[in-house]
């Protein structure tokens, strides 16, 4: 199909020589957008299944005795709505202060509160207050941190940018198909008396419309290469630049092999929807012609 020959001498048509150009752009900036999409959504469902369904419960480290934390384990299991209670080992919770205050700091004398990890059953909605007056009474200085509080902003967020990066996706497709448009329009003309021949020899217009849409595919087919090649050596720069990173909360740098996989729709669509919108750009147009 590479190799098929067109009856109009398209080598010749100046005006498709910057297509390819402006398909390799679309497809690079819409490659990095969608990439950051994926980034942001895996983020964000990471965040939703993990922590939402959480509650912690911190004890001042004076009162974290074992029989303390024994009695709020034995009084969390039987709250309604908790599904899972486990107290999380002192050096877990040392751990996981490292990304804010630096390994050096917390590995000192640096008092840590004791921790209970509390997961909740789906769609419950528990009072972080009225928990810890609760937990209170048993032992004092009890506080809970119900982390659906303070991160649901945050998804917020997070599903927002996903949704302006879905929308600039679609703002991208809308510029390239544009640009078929033109450069078809232009190719029309430049090849109007061969198109004018072509009727007279009883060429149908679906015929001519197909030679214009394998021209449109092979130019988008070279920029959609070149796009995502350049789109794969951004994103692996990326990664390399930041695989020693490791704050808190901050979304991974890279790709899972599903995600490299998904991206390969970007040049794919690019070239659908070149070949797409020159075929109909040319059927329209032949049927104005009287």
């Amino acid at each position: 199909m590479l190799g098929r020959r067109t009856d109009l001498p398209f080598e010749r048509d100046q005006s498709t020589r910057f297509l390819p150009w402006i398909v390799a752009l679309m497809v690079f900036l819409g490659g990095l957008m969608f990439a950051a999409a994926l980034i942001v959504a895996d983020t964000v469902d990471s965040w939703d299944s993990t922590l939402t369904g959480r509650m912690t419960v911190q004890i001042p480290q004076a009162a974290a005795t074992e029989a303390s934390i024994a009695t709020l384990t034995g009084k969390l299991e039987v709250t309604p709505g908790v599904t899972g209670v486990r107290p999380v080992p002192e050096a877990e919770a040392r751990a996981l202060l490292i990304p804010w205050l630096g390994e050096a700091v917390v590995n000192t004398d640096l008092p840590v509160p004791a921790l209970i990890d509390v997961e909740l059953a789906a769609g419950v909605r528990t009072d972080a207050a009225s928990l810890a007056a609760s937990l209170s009474q048993l032992v004092p200085g009890v506080t809970v941190d119900n982390h659906r509080a303070w991160l649901g902003a945050l998804i917020n967020l997070g599903r927002t940018a996903e949704i302006l990066a879905f929308v600039i996706l679609a703002m991208i497709a809308a510029a390239a198909v544009l640009a078929v448009i033109f450069t078809t329009r232009s190719g029309l003309a430049v090849h109007a008396a061969i198109i004018e021949l072509l009727h007279q020899m009883g060429a149908q217009d679906r015929y001519i419309a197909s030679q214009f849409q394998f021209q449109a595919m092979m130019l988008a087919l070279r920029g959609g290469i070149a796009g995502a090649a350049a789109a794969a050596v951004v994103l692996i720069v990326f990664a390399w630049v930041g695989r020693g990173i490791d704050a808190a909360f901050l979304p991974p740098l890279t790709l899972s092999l599903g995600d490299w996989t998904a991206l390969l729709i970007v040049p794919a669509a690019a070239v659908a929807i070149a070949m797409l919108t020159a075929r109909l750009t040319v059927l329209r147009a032949l049927a104005r012609m009287p």
